[in-house]
């Protein structure tokens, strides 16, 4: 019988394939504090200037134009190999799906949980209208500030009614709560794993880090694969503090060779 490796990823896999971190010792928000606000929500609904400046932020981040690497590969090759059972990411840059959908054999993605949204989709927070954030990006410099262009049937008195509305990305903002369903989701799939992993994340942001002493409690052995320290080494069954961009390839590569992954 196949086992099943449930999997939580955090900012180190993205800083693999080039993206800053934002909370470590060169991380985004470590050097400049004030940038912060960009996923603001107070700040975004309430002034148009920091909206612009967040739309604009997003643009010119390599969040968005970053690409999938060696280590987000290598996941979807045990997600093909059948011994995925959930992939849940504290990120919202999207390379997991990107990753699926360039190396993966088929485009189902409903595998990858994104604990703090993603910013590959877009929302209208006033009817709900689902926008393709990059197509909203590509008209940024003539509509700095995004608008929903949702066309509503006549009433009687008010023709030609368009939603106006506010566009925002689909990130999980400060003030938001998660994504609707999706740490349950994450959490009943941990528990039925034969093996957690914990990857690039230092585990002190809660909810998604509760899913490591959560998976520990229902006898799922835990493998954090950090470079630094992690508020659950504790527990953990097994330590990596190797580069992310090898050693998770390797780690896969065991896992789908039958090998014991627990212990080095």
């Amino acid at each position: 019988m196949t086992r099943t490796i449930a999997v939580l990823t955090g900012a180190g896999i993205s800083t693999s394939a080039g993206i800053p971190d934002f909370r470590g010792p060169k991380g985004v928000w470590t050097q400049h504090p004030d940038q912060m606000k960009v996923y603001d929500l107070d700040a975004f609904m309430s002034n148009k200037a920091d909206r612009e400046y967040s739309w604009r932020w997003q643009k010119e981040s390599p969040v968005w134009t970053a690409q999938p690497g060696a280590a987000h590969h290598a996941l979807v090759q045990l997600r093909d190999a059948g011994m995925l059972n959930v992939l849940a990411t504290q990120n919202f840059d999207g390379l997991h799906e990107k990753a699926q959908k360039k190396w993966g054999k088929d485009d189902d993605t409903s595998y990858i949980v994104n604990l703090h949204g993603t910013i590959a989709t877009s929302h209208c927070m006033k009817c709900g209208k689902e926008y393709d954030t990059a197509e909203v990006m590509a008209h940024l410099d003539e509509t700095p500030d995004p608008r929903c262009t949702r066309k509503f049937p006549d009433d009687g008195e008010i023709t030609n009614w368009t939603c106006n509305g506010m566009i925002k990305t689909d990130v999980t903002y400060f003030g938001e709560s998660l994504p609707d369903g999706a740490f349950d989701k994450a959490e009943r799939l941990v528990c039925q794993a034969d093996e957690m992993w914990a990857i690039g994340s230092t585990l002190e942001v809660s909810p998604a880090a509760w899913l490591v002493p959560i998976a520990a409690q229902h006898g799922v052995p835990v493998i954090i694969m950090n470079l630094g320290k992690t508020a659950y080494d504790s527990i953990a069954t097994r330590l990596i503090h190797d580069p992310i961009q090898t050693a998770l390839p390797q780690l896969v590569h065991d896992a789908i060779a039958g090998k014991d992954t627990l212990h080095a």
